[in-house]
């Protein structure tokens, strides 16, 4: 049996059997593993007994739900089978995979699910499920809401959620904070005798034995924010953040940002020029109907024009790029030149970063995600915090005028990316340049056009959202 070691903050997590238990707990600190340790035990239990108590896991997306149940309750489970007292019959134990159709991004997704049996007869079950309203409703089980803050509608989920455990079941809740516009929020600061919490920031669990340089941690992240959220579990204050945590998680997706899951449509690209210390950013938009999806952001720091150019023209060549908007101001003048020279100025746009720019490019990016028609990568904590660092100020002057601090992660380099690509997105299409391709003829019905593929080369044509085969 691989032994397995608890520190004591874990511990005292474990030995708590209130049925509502709420824990607060710094990143890597183990939250899942042992959580998912307590409901293997509480299943054999019940199994053992002749009872049911079926959990249902929740995490915060396809990915994380694979995990915890593979690092986490597999791991268990496993432990148990090989253990030299034979603690768990392995043909009492079988692994099953769910698929069901996502609506929203179009793919199949997959759940994973243990089932736990007694002379035949299915007893109890660990299911664990991407997050959203709709699962939440489809149970009747204990329930384990892992990484709670970061659920899209986490309110809605809780509306949901707690009238099917209200027959005796019990509930387990875990995150880091992720600001304070969620339901985590609310039930980490009430005020009341009904929920058992527990606390567990950076510094009490090294104090417990947990084996980390925090000294090292902390310079190494080089982001206080962060710092203070993800590792000492503070509240941090939104108000001046141009986006909020909330809106960021709204908008999350598990297929997001995922290059094989571009299906060949219309694409956007939004390029963030810089050298030296901050990063080059192209960030690349796909049409899905009315939703902008992410298919890939690509992030460099500290590289050569040449190379950004390289990366420019490969995406180019890997999608159907319609429009390009790209950063203009300073050292932007001559890649925006290159660009326009190589992929047309009908296709590449300069952006100047003026005060007034600025103002327009952030108000359609926030418009989008207040909208939920863009869907960006699930999980990603430099993105997030790339994308919240960016603030509204007023000047002297009375103008207003954004800004972000600088440190390992950019300036924000991420979020200027995002909203030039959406504001090649809202662009009005511009007549494509054409070259010729030799002795080929079709015609493509296009709207009120048509884009005709001669032996003369492309023609000329608007509206191209609404065809294929470009």
């Amino acid at each position: 049996m691989t032994s397995v070691t608890l520190y004591p903050y874990q511990q005292r997590w474990l030995k708590d059997r209130s049925r509502f238990k709420l824990g607060r707990f710094a990143r890597q600190t183990g939250k899942t593993f042992t959580t998912t340790l307590e409901v293997v035990d509480d299943v054999l239990e019940a199994t053992a007994a002749g009872k049911r108590s079926p959990w249902v896991i929740l995490s915060r997306g396809e990915r994380q739900a694979r995990e915890a149940m593979e690092e986490g309750v597999f791991r268990h489970l496993e432990s148990y089978m090989t253990s030299a007292n034979a603690l768990l019959n392995p043909k009492s134990v079988g692994k099953e995979e769910v698929e069901w159709y996502d609506a929203d991004s179009g793919i199949k997704r997959k759940a994973l699910q243990v089932v736990f049996t007694d002379r035949g007869k299915i007893v109890n079950k660990i299911t664990a499920l991407p997050a959203n309203p709709d699962t939440a409703r489809g149970f009747s089980a204990n329930v384990f809401l892992d990484e709670f803050a970061f659920h899209q509608d986490s309110r809605k989920i809780w509306t949901a959620l707690f009238p099917v455990i209200s027959a005796g079941f019990k509930l387990r809740v875990t995150s880091t904070p992720n600001g304070k516009g969620n339901k985590f929020y609310d039930l980490s600061t009430a005020e009341d005798s009904a929920w058992s919490r527990h606390v567990v920031d950076i510094y009490q669990a090294v104090a417990d034995g947990l084996p980390r340089d925090i000294e090292e941690m902390r310079a190494a992240l080089n982001d206080e924010d962060a710092w203070a959220q993800e590792f000492e579990l503070q509240w941090l204050d939104e108000a001046s953040a141009w986006l909020s945590f909330e809106l960021i998680n709204s908008v999350e997706h598990d297929h997001a940002g995922i290059p094989e899951h571009y299906a060949g449509g219309p694409c956007f690209l939004g390029v963030d020029i810089a050298a030296r210390n901050d990063l080059f950013v192209i960030w690349v938009l796909e049409a899905v109907g009315d939703v902008y999806w992410t298919r890939e952001i690509l992030a460099r720091r500290r590289i050569s024009f040449a190379e950004q150019d390289a990366l420019l023209a490969d995406a180019f060549n890997r999608y159907r790029v319609i429009r390009c908007c790209m950063d203009q101001t300073g050292m932007g003048e001559k890649p925006v030149e290159d660009a326009q020279r190589r992929f047309g100025t009908s296709r590449v746009e300069g952006v100047l970063f003026t005060g007034p720019n600025k103002l327009a490019l952030a108000t359609t990016g926030k418009e989008a995600f207040e909208d939920r028609r863009v869907r960006i990568p699930e999980g990603n904590q430099e993105l997030r915090n790339d994308l919240h660092k960016l603030k509204k100020e007023t000047s002297a002057t009375g103008a207003p005028r954004f800004v972000a601090d600088s440190d390992s992660a950019g300036h924000a380099d991420r979020a200027w990316a995002c909203f030039l690509a959406l504001n090649a997105a809202s662009s009005p299409v511009a007549p494509i340049d054409f070259q010729s391709i030799g002795g080929r003829r079709a015609v493509i019905d296009a709207g009120e056009n048509e884009l005709a593929l001669t032996d003369r080369g492309f023609g000329t044509v608007s509206g191209l959202n609404d065809f294929e085969g470009y």
